[in-house]
């Protein structure tokens, strides 16, 4: 296939996610779609539309997903292995982040692939599980070759703080990362409560008694017939409100006083409401991938052009309170000559749809309800 056919394809498929999103009278914030509340959620009898795949992150070739949640507070972590390496990117956006290894993601560093990655929760404490990922890519010889027989596997991570949820002394460890390696597969990956969204909460601006449940989801995009994947898996833990992809309205966050709505955090922001947030306890944490060939720098591109799809499902985003983070893989199984603005650009997509996923599968806990429960 060529450049030309391939661009047609994109094109066709970003128009038709163009129309989606024409029914919302403004975008996310905007004084008339924000006032709402959606009905069409995940979760709440109306799927993600048709352009998205099955599977998830693991529609794109190369990937496997394990996740480790811990019941008992809840916490978790997730993990993506790439087993036979992929290129990868990041970008940091929020003034509180968490992260282990991303200097080696720089274009300008030597490194050129990584075996797995981490998504935790437990605050700076998760960042020890991508220890026991290694030890799971080590034990099974997988990694950076040094020369010889060793290997050094690269995993990069980034974490969400949840540590006020349950008892803070339950965080994700070594061996919560070694059981999620053990644990991944190229399967459905399971959304909601799991892994690094088990204690995830969203729209945190004026305290935790009036926040709700957050949590974990994935989408992925064919782009048309050209055999090209973009899938996403994103952990919600915003400060800000979610927001209905395709309507512009309220999806979920902080809620009001008399439990009939929500508070509408930007709009009380405009009218000049103190609002409580506490530095570093929140975060969004993500990954982007595709089976195209990328370069460091173009998985780095795709990297930032990816943080749209946050900004399109939460508000406020990228705050001085949250870590913002977002990984890019490339696993390169397929052959063909791609755009960098193309893969943003649906990587953006993506994005935003897993975040819609993510709070409309997440199931309430103790404290914490869930936008299912909103609706009961």
């Amino acid at each position: 296939m060529n450049r030309r056919e391939f661009n047609r394809n994109v094109l066709a498929v970003t128009g038709a996610t163009a129309a989606l999103l024409a029914g919302g009278a403004t975008g996310v914030g905007g004084a008339a779609g924000a006032a709402g509340v959606s009905d069409a959620w995940p979760g709440n009898g109306a799927e993600s539309d048709d352009a998205f795949g099955p599977k998830g992150l693991t529609d794109v070739d190369g990937l496997k997903v394990g996740h480790f949640t811990d019941q008992r507070r809840p916490t978790g972590c997730t993990v993506v292995l790439c087993e036979k390496g992929a290129v990868a990117g990041v970008d940091v956006r929020g003034g509180a982040p968490g992260t282990r290894e991303t200097d080696l993601l720089n274009p300008v560093n030597i490194v050129q692939q990584i075996y797995g990655l981490v998504l935790s929760g437990g605050s700076s404490f998760g960042l020890d599980s991508a220890s026991g990922v290694m030890r799971y890519l080590d034990e099974n010889k997988i990694g950076y070759p040094m020369g010889g027989e060793i290997r050094v596997p690269i995993v990069p991570a980034a974490i969400i703080y949840d540590l006020e949820v349950g008892d803070w002394k339950i965080r994700p460890d070594a061996e919560a990362g070694y059981k999620a390696s053990q644990g991944a597969s190229s399967e459905k990956v399971e959304e909601g409560n799991v892994g690094a969204g088990a204690g995830a909460t969203i729209g945190k601006l004026f305290g935790a008694k009036w926040a709700m449940k957050g949590g974990l989801g994935t989408a992925s995009l064919r782009i048309g017939k050209t055999g090209v994947v973009v899938a996403a898996l994103v952990a919600v833990n915003a400060v800000g409100d979610v927001y209905d992809r395709h309507t512009g309205s309220i999806l979920a966050g902080a809620r009001a006083e008399d439990g009939k709505g929500y508070r509408n955090t930007i709009a009380r922001i405009r009218e000049g409401y103190a609002v409580m947030a506490q530095p570093g306890r929140n975060t969004t944490v993500g990954v982007v991938a595709t089976n195209a060939k990328l370069s460091k720098d173009q998985a780095t591109k795709v990297a930032q052009m990816a943080h749209d799809g946050y900004a399109r499902a939460i508000n406020p985003v990228h705050t001085p309170y949250d870590g913002d983070t977002i990984f890019a893989l490339a696993t390169g199984t397929f052959s063909g000559t791609v755009e960098t603005l193309a893969m943003g650009a649906l990587a953006a997509e993506a994005v935003s749809e897993a975040i819609v996923r993510a709070i409309g599968q997440a199931k309430g806990i103790p404290g914490y309800p869930s936008a299912r429960d909103f609706r009961a």
